[in-house]
């Protein structure tokens, strides 16, 4: 019989001593990064990445959004899901567009439509077609091309690892959506 390992979130007795530097920061305020930091050199080696994706990328925090659930949708990750379905409804995002996301392109609004078909077709054909490509950086430029491609593979390793490991929903947007949960749903 194969003995199970825990991947379970790590709480704050057990937090690393290598991960020091990061208490009380993003890698302490949700379950995923509490999933990763089993292995520590990679939530430090992940910091920038995710300052970049998460605070600075071109896109804006509305489309982010759209590329981060559209993300979910195709991973099947439910906390990927939940957790911008909160932070979508934070920005101002109805829940008729959020919704819309987890469905057919026609249905959504256009430049999510844009933004969906992107992401569909990064984890279809593993690469964006060319006619794709003019459409997005009309909307977000060049730089915005690539934030797509980047924030769509940041967020599919963190998919693979909540996915992988069940990890759950953090207790507060649980909470929230359970109060709250997304009409249409």
């Amino acid at each position: 019989m194969t003995k199970a390992i825990d991947f379970s979130p790590i709480n704050d007795q057990m937090w690393p001593k290598e991960l020091s530097d990061l208490a009380g920061g993003f890698a302490m305020k949700l379950n995923v990064y509490r999933t990763m930091a089993h292995h520590p050199s990679l939530v430090m080696a992940w910091a920038n990445l995710r300052e970049h994706v998460v605070n600075q990328s071109v896109l804006g925090p509305e489309f982010s959004e759209v590329v981060i659930l559209r993300t979910g949708v195709n991973l099947g990750s439910d906390y990927e899901w939940a957790h911008h379905v909160s932070r979508g409804r934070a920005l101002g995002m109805s829940d008729a567009r959020i919704h819309s996301l987890r469905g057919s392109a026609d249905q959504m609004e256009a430049n999510d439509a844009i933004f969906a078909t992107a992401v569909d077709m990064l984890f279809a054909e593993k690469k964006l077609a060319s006619d794709a490509i003019p459409q997005l950086a009309a909307l977000v430029g060049k730089k915005g091309v690539l934030d797509v491609i980047a924030t769509v593979g940041f967020y599919s390793t963190l998919g693979y690892m909540l996915n992988s490991f069940n990890t759950p929903i953090d207790d507060q947007i649980a909470a929230e959506l359970e109060a709250q949960p997304l009409t249409g749903d």
